[in-house]
Parts: structure tokens; C-alpha cells; sequence
């Protein structure tokens, strides 16, 4: 009899103990992580900074551009006239100067990507934080980024929309 009174305690023990668990409410929010990015001033300057860039790219592409073809027209002009070993030493410039060209175009899109990461992680490292700051200090369960496009629906009665609580921690309007 005793070990049934125990027994049956302990039941009553675990099916109250679930209920609390189950009656607990889940907080759930979202964001849009774009929309926060492009209204912090920050982004603003990134941008300036990542567009200076990408036109010295494009001003030294465009001078080697424009030698190439002075070059080309001046031997179209000429190549009637010249022998067949200077022939072969100008077509030879030509090749090396677009082969420059290709080299270059190549190495800038590389440098244009590691210049944007440079300028935009340390935004993207801030709005991180903040977002698992007010996750945690509001006990959200999660906080979906509608942005990312992951999410494809949302009950918005259901779910805070986090963005007023980030831009108040990030200082934004």
C-alpha cells in the first residue's frame, strides 16, 4: 500500500509538474535585419566608403582601357607599313596589355568583395549582437529574420516584431 501511495504521489507530482511546463508561453519574435542595417548611419558611410572604392577600380580600369585601344588604333594605322618582326612586337604589346586588363579586372572583383566585407562585418557583428542582446534580455525563444527569407510565415499577433526594441538598444531613431 505504501509503495502504491508513493507511486501515485509521484504521478501527481509529474502531471502537475508538465502542466506548469506546458502552460508556460513561448515568446517568439522577428525581424527585419536589412531594413535595421540600412537605417543605421554607419551603413551610410560603409557604402560612401565601398563606392570611393569600387570607382578608383573602375577609373584605373578605364585608363588601361584607354591605352589599349590608343595603342590598337595607332596599329591598325601602322600595320600595313611595318615589318613583320615589329608586327609581331606590337600584337605582342597588345596581348600583354589585355592580359593586364583581364588580371586586373579579376584581382578588383576580389578586392571590391574584401572591401565590402571589411566595411559591412563590423555592422553586421553590432545588429548580431544587439538582436541576441534583446533575445536574451526579454526571453524571446527565438527571433526570426524575415529578411533572410527562411521564414515563409508568420502569425504577426503572435510574434513580437523585435526592431523598435533593437534600434532603441543600438541608439537609433
Amino acid at each position: 500500500m505504501r509503495r502504491f501511495i508513493g507511486i501515485a504521489a509521484l504521478m501527481i507530482v509529474i502531471a502537475l509538474v508538465g502542466q506548469s511546463a506546458m502552460a508556460q508561453s513561448f515568446k517568439f519574435g522577428h525581424i527585419n535585419s536589412d531594413e535595421l542595417i540600412q537605417s543605421m548611419p554607419e551603413y551610410d558611410s560603409a557604402t560612401v566608403k565601398l563606392e570611393k572604392f569600387r570607382k578608383e577600380l573602375v577609373n584605373a580600369l578605364e585608363l588601361m582601357q584607354v591605352e589599349w585601344n590608343n595603342k590598337s588604333d595607332a596599329y591598325q594605322k601602322e600595320s600595313k607599313t611595318l615589318s613583320d618582326i615589329v608586327k609581331q612586337t606590337k600584337e605582342q604589346e597588345l596581348m600583354d596589355i589585355q592580359k593586364r586588363i583581364q588580371d586586373f579586372q579579376a584581382n578588383a572583383q576580389t578586392q571590391l568583395q574584401n572591401k565590402q566585407t571589411e566595411v559591412f562585418q563590423p555592422i553586421y557583428t553590432k545588429v548580431d549582437k544587439a538582436i541576441k542582446d534583446i533575445g536574451k534580455e526579454n526571453g524571446f525563444l527565438y527571433v526570426f529574420d524575415v529578411a533572410k527569407g527562411a521564414l515563409l510565415y508568420f502569425d504577426e499577433t503572435k510574434s513580437t516584431n523585435v526592431m523598435p526594441l533593437v534600434k532603441t538598444k543600438l541608439g537609433l531613431k
